[in-house]
């Protein structure tokens, strides 16, 4: 007999890696599951084993949340399911080639899952976790936000843009009822290197399991981070990054140009 539910929380990307990590460590808290990604049988393989091992009522949908039309299908389902408490935006892609080896539509690609996939989503489940004054809205961002000259320009630049959207949620959503983490993992063992095309990266001695990774995650949840670094020990280093980033800020207010702007040129008649 399954426990009271801490409601339902859709995962994206939930098939395998991270996905499939929150979806084990988030049934085993109490929460129902509603788990997307595109390959249905490896949803049904997961399915199975944590309703067994769980006993958690636990749904999948798959889609492709590059297609608008499956996408759409997704952010219904965010606006209008009640159940629904958690949303854990982690379905995204990446590539280790420059800007000279890339292919434009491949990166257009990962645009349109790693940002307007995630936007979307975010913005069809906010107002609704307003209304009833509660809910969580985890995204996973990546060190490389920070860090942007370590992997593909383009990937980097959208996980650049889920923490910056991070914060402008945070700063939105404030005294609403609704928490909002930002994840920023470093280099972890999944298909992702697969995919981007650097699959030794798994087998760095560097790179953290993808458990340890959604463990560390979870406790900075429990702890009330808006902003967990797992992989950062030096944990007052960011705190003191961000601080010295916000105070640039009424810097910035300045109808005139800095004097090392001024031009050295003299005009005469």
């Amino acid at each position: 007999m399954t426990s009271q539910t801490k409601g339902f929380a859709l995962i994206t990307g939930a098939s395998a890696g991270i996905g499939a990590i929150y979806a084990d460590r988030l049934a085993r808290r109490g929460y129902d599951l509603i788990l997307v990604a595109r390959n249905q049988s490896r949803l049904d393989a997961l399915a199975d084993r944590l309703t067994k091992e769980t006993g958690r009522a636990i749904e999948t949908v798959a889609t492709d949340l590059t297609d608008k039309t499956g996408l759409a299908k997704i952010e219904k389902l965010l606006r209008e399911d009640a159940r629904i408490t958690m949303l854990v935006n982690n379905a995204g892609v990446g590539s280790v080639a420059s800007i000279l080896d890339g292919q434009v539509d491949s990166m257009e690609s990962m645009i349109d899952l790693n940002i307007t996939a995630l936007t979307r989503l975010t913005y069809a489940v906010a107002p609704a976790f307003v209304a009833r004054g509660a809910g969580t809205i985890v995204n996973i961002s990546s060190v490389v936000g920070i860090a942007v000259e370590m992997l593909n320009g383009v990937y980097s630049a959208s996980k650049s843009y889920v923490l910056s959207f991070g914060h402008a949620l945070q700063r939105d959503l404030a005294g609403k009822g609704v928490r909002v983490q930002t994840v920023l993992p470093a280099a972890t063992a999944t298909e992702f290197w697969d995919v981007a095309g650097y699959a030794k990266q798994k087998e760095a001695p560097s790179t953290m399991t993808a458990e340890d990774l959604v463990d560390a995650a979870l406790v900075g949840l429990d702890q009330g981070e808006l902003v967990t670094i797992p992989t950062l020990h030096d944990g007052d280093g960011w705190t003191q990054w961000e601080a010295d980033r916000r105070a640039l800020a009424p810097g910035f207010a300045n109808a005139k140009a800095a004097p090392r702007y001024a031009s050295s040129v003299v005009t005469g008649r």
